[in-house]
């Protein structure tokens, strides 16, 4: 499958929400007491302007034939100033997503790697992302690229 990454654009907003959804729904089908369907597009027009305009963030996009297939999100971040913790400034993937019809080609491998790079053009060298325990097939993914995991979040329902 031939396909080109770029930097999002504003004009790419209405294809980008449509992307989103889609991650949505998964996860809104998985975990339904954690996410909910929103009456509108999940993410402002000023929600994704910020990621644009902020040097320490960038959003990649898949493209074929003039459609978007995938997405990756990613940002710089630094440690908080508190005596225990060793100064750092990592990156993080705050989003993933491929197309269910565009995966299995390369898109997600292509999409973090082009994350990858951008990270170290910022004098990264540390990427975090958080996954989901319910979806084995991203973690499947994340695990052939070298991520490990480093902390565990629990919950326990009261009611």
């Amino acid at each position: 499958m031939d396909f080109s990454i770029r930097e999002a654009t504003r004009e790419d907003y209405e294809r980008l929400c449509e992307l989103f959804a889609e991650g949505d729904t998964l996860h809104r089908e998985a975990l339904p007491h954690v996410f909910r369907e929103p009456d509108g597009p999940a993410r402002t027009k000023e929600f994704i302007s910020g990621i644009i305009a902020n040097e320490d963030a960038v959003l990649f996009v898949a493209e074929r034939d003039g459609e978007i297939i995938g997405l990756v999100y990613i940002l710089v971040r630094e440690t908080p100033d508190i005596p225990i913790m060793v100064p750092r400034r990592y990156a993080v993937i705050d989003d993933l997503i491929v197309r269910k019809d565009s995966r299995r080609f390369g898109v997600g491998r292509a999409l973090v790697e082009r994350a990858h790079r951008w990270a170290v053009d910022k004098q990264v060298t540390q990427v975090e992302l958080n996954v989901w325990e319910f979806n084995q097939t991203a973690i499947a993914f994340y695990e052939k690229l070298g991520y490990r995991t480093a902390s565990r979040k629990m919950w326990r329902s009261l009611s």
